[in-house]
């Protein structure tokens, strides 16, 4: 495999996404938790992960759910949350090719990891690989990490009697760190937390997170060519 000039070599796509993959699993254990403790039965915490399958937006709309915030504030904060996968869809555009099947296939792959994967790799071969591989991987222990969490959470009970109630917002925040790299995260982070901040005392439940959500609007733009968006080694699919 070539090397870039003047840097490491990239990572090996199959075994830097199964590393990547198990490390998301962790990660869907809590959503699993933090879903039943929320109100959603086992079956619906596990559809969840598997068609909508955007850690962010699925902790969001749980959240949302949680606090007694509606539907329609919930599906808005999820939606807004997952935009930034379209733009990360334009910047694959070149790596998965093929007919309309295998394409609409690839789509519900298209998460942060899988695009910084492919993105991350300099041969054309490994860029396809990389992003089959990462997206697969992280989709097969997401799954199993929110199944195995929903069937825990049902047999613990309260969430706050262990703490695991601030799971979620200490998730969240994870989430957040690693895109205040760039200037559009800490300008989206900035926006959303005064908008936040403005609307808790006045608005009903869910409001103040689908109005703060709509900041990841300022960050949606497709990478330039070589350019990865932030890998989130430890990080749910987002």
């Amino acid at each position: 495999m070539a090397e870039t000039d003047g840097g490491p070599p990239p990572p090996h796509p199959v075994t830097a996404s199964i590393v990547l993959g198990l490390a998301v699993g962790v990660f869907g254990v809590s959503f699993g938790v933090l879903a039943v403790a929320s109100g959603l039965s086992v079956a619906q915490a596990s559809a969840m992960s598997l068609l909508v399958f955007t850690g962010a937006s699925q902790f969001a709309a749980v959240g949302v759910v949680g606090s007694g915030g509606s539907t329609a504030a919930a599906l808005g904060s999820a939606l807004l949350l997952a935009a930034r996968n379209g733009a990360y869809g334009l910047s694959l555009a070149d790596v998965v090719t093929g007919r309309l099947p295998r394409r609409l296939l690839a789509a519900q792959l298209v998460i942060d990891e899988s695009t910084a994967m492919a993105t991350a790799q300099v041969e054309p071969a490994d860029r396809e690989r990389g992003f089959w591989v990462a997206g697969a991987s992280v989709f097969l222990f997401w799954n199993l990490g929110t199944l195995a969490g929903a069937l825990g959470g049902g047999a613990i009970g309260d969430p706050a009697t262990y703490g695991l109630d601030a799971a979620f917002p200490a998730g969240f925040v994870a989430l957040v760190v690693p895109h205040l790299r760039t200037l559009e995260g800490r300008v989206a982070a900035a926006i959303g937390v005064a908008v936040a901040l403005v609307l808790v005392p006045v608005a009903p439940a869910g409001v103040p997170v689908l109005a703060a959500a709509a900041a990841v609007l300022v960050g949606l733009r497709t990478p330039p060519a070589g350019e990865a968006p932030p890998e989130l080694a430890a990080e749910e699919p987002s």
